[in-house]
């Protein structure tokens, strides 16, 4: 994991709905732990796998959202390599999401 600047993140105005998305991710994830226990059919499980994975993508779009939004605008405002690091950056995040 990398470190970076947390002073001011860009999600930091939708932290609260993210937080939300994210702990009804978990729950999803603690229920397809209970499908397997309790040897449900696996096609069941499949199309919840589905739902929790969807879960956590509208998440990492929104985060992705924030962070172009403000992040990488910032520093293309400001220019210079660091505005260049910022959209390899964001690239590349996006190139994790597209693969994943």
């Amino acid at each position: 994991m990398m470190a970076h600047e947390t002073a001011h993140v860009g999600y930091v105005g939708d932290k609260e709905q993210i937080i939300k998305r994210l702990k009804r991710a978990e729950g999803q994830v603690r229920g397809l732990q209970r499908m397997v226990e309790d040897d449900t059919y696996c096609i069941d499980i499949l199309t919840q796998v589905s739902a929790a994975t969807k879960a956590l993508e509208t998440v990492a779009l929104q985060l992705l959202d924030d962070h172009l939004a403000h992040c990488v605008a910032d520093a293309v405002a400001q220019g210079g390599a660091a505005a260049d690091e910022k959209v390899r950056e964001a690239s590349a995040a996006i190139a994790r999401l597209v693969r994943s």
